[in-house]
């Protein structure tokens, strides 16, 4: 009896997909052969499942897909809209959107105004072109849709600020979004309460924020590419979130970084390239995060930490020619610069290795005094480079008489982690010559009084210190080299 009732069942629903099967048809628009002129008109006439052919040619009007249907673009056809609210509206679930130019969406921000605006779950929205929008396509309580290989262009006759995202999700999880091209839009991507998304292998730039992030857990940013914007990205107010393989490159501005971290949880970055930034990484309450096999290097400052920053662990990443590879803003830190006895690569890292084993038999101090100071004076910053700055972290080297950072990497690397930098290249701006040559001159007698006024206090006191002897230990060159090998 069981037995003849699964295969009844089977029988029956394979009826019904052979009747939908044979349902589906394909209507066309455009063509001078075409059932339709237009495309509400096809809308109209289709049922549940059908293909609608849109040929090239220029459409105006908005239009709205309340049933599920295939809207197909041959050849480029071009949807323009009335500049008022968005050109295309999605309301039915399981629509496919293809090979469309979308253009000249409406100019309100409370309302949404977008090149594709979706309502609805399961679609997917593929290989179109977004241009003269407000908002690009904005996800709107829409799960498990599919954006991938579009290109989106914001207006740049706009202001930063009156500009929409070029993708926006609001209460929208389960999304895959991938090989995407976003510029001139406000953020490239804004997420906001949208769990459990992939993103993986986008290009955003010349824009505000590449990633606008708050209120979302569980999402997965892989390969992507955020280069050339005022920031990187801001990751806010998130717990387990996960990134590989991300270039986060010359995102520069006033305050800007390549990737802000803002009261999160439990992160893992790996194998990211952070290059030629103001601020590479910025954490304020960042807490149980692991930064392994990432590259951190050319920023004016490699790392911004303050101390409600909590039980983060570094290991084995690449700290390469920063102007202050930390800035830490508090007097202390629970960071660890090691996990399983490595540590870090160290460009500016002056020990040795006399067993060979690969790590340096002395720990590395992450700051000196001058970037000491400049975590809790940050003016200093413009100095960094002086003559004054290396005068006074030689002389607190030699002569050590005011405590500074306590942040030490217990086991730095002799040689950098090797990897491959996958995407076009972006070489590092050239950093501006800051800072008066008088007031660099000041500080530096301040710096060479202080050194003076240390070494007569020991000859008075008839003490002697000898200095440490450098030892061998050849140091693998590292840098950041235009075929993309990292080594």
């Amino acid at each position: 009896m069981g037995q003849l009732l699964l295969r009844t069942f089977l029988f029956l629903l394979l009826l019904v997909i052979s009747a939908v099967s044979a349902g589906a048809v394909k209507l066309t628009v455009g063509s001078s052969d075409a059932q339709f002129q237009s495309i509400p008109e096809a809308i109209s006439a289709a049922h549940h499942g059908d293909t609608i052919e849109v040929h090239a040619g220029t459409y105006s009007g908005n239009l709205v897909l309340n049933k599920q249907v295939t809207l197909l673009g041959i050849n480029r056809p071009v949807i323009r809209g009335d500049g008022a609210g968005s050109v295309l509206t999605v309301l039915a679930d399981g629509c496919v959107i293809k090979g469309l130019i979308v253009e000249h969406s409406g100019s309100n921000l409370q309302d949404e105004d977008s090149g594709i605006l979706l309502k609805s779950d399961n679609n997917q929205i593929q290989e179109n072109v977004l241009r003269d929008i407000l908002y690009g396509i904005y996800l709107y309580r829409s799960r498990t849709n599919i954006l991938r290989g579009n290109v989106i262009r914001g207006r740049t006759e706009l202001e930063l600020g009156e500009r929409g995202a070029g993708i926006h999700l609001w209460d929208s999880p389960g999304n895959t979004i991938e090989d995407n091209i976003i510029s001139e839009t406000r953020d490239g991507m804004y997420i906001q309460s949208c769990n459990d998304n992939q993103i993986r292998r986008n290009r955003v730039f010349n824009l505000r924020y590449g990633l606008h992030y708050m209120f979302s857990d569980r999402n997965i940013f892989e390969d992507n590419l955020f280069a050339d914007n005022v920031a990187g990205a801001a990751i806010m107010y998130s717990n387990h979130i996960e990134f590989r393989r991300n270039a986060f490159i010359h995102n520069r501005g006033f305050s800007s970084f390549g990737i802000l971290f803002q009261d999160c949880d439990e992160l893992l970055a790996e194998e990211n390239f952070i290059v030629d930034n103001a601020t590479g990484i910025f954490m304020e309450a960042l807490r149980l995060t692991t930064f392994r096999h990432n590259v951190i290097a050319n920023n004016d400052v490699g790392i911004q930490m303050f101390s409600s920053s909590d039980r983060n662990v570094f290991s084995e990443n690449n700290f390469v020619d920063n102007l202050n590879p930390l800035q830490l803003v508090g007097k202390t830190s629970t960071t660890q610069w090691s996990q399983n006895g490595r540590g870090n690569f160290w460009s500016n890292y002056d020990g040795y290795d006399m067993n060979e084993d690969g790590i340096g038999d002395v720990p590395h101090r992450v700051q000196n005094l001058f970037e000491y100071m400049e975590g809790e004076h940050p003016r200093l910053r413009v100095y960094l480079e002086s003559p004054a700055a290396k005068a006074m972290a030689m002389a607190e080297k030699t002569f050590p008489l005011f405590k500074s950072s306590s942040e030490r990497d217990p086991a730095p690397l002799m040689k950098a982690i090797k990897l491959r930098y996958s995407f076009e290249q972006h070489g590092p701006a050239s950093r501006a010559d800051f800072g008066s040559m008088a007031i660099s001159l000041l500080m530096g007698c301040m710096a060479a009084a202080v050194l003076h006024r240390s070494r007569r206090r020991r000859q008075t006191a008839g003490g002697s210190r000898r200095q440490g002897q450098t030892v061998g230990g050849k140091k693998a060159a590292a840098g950041w080299e235009d075929r993309g090998t990292f080594t």
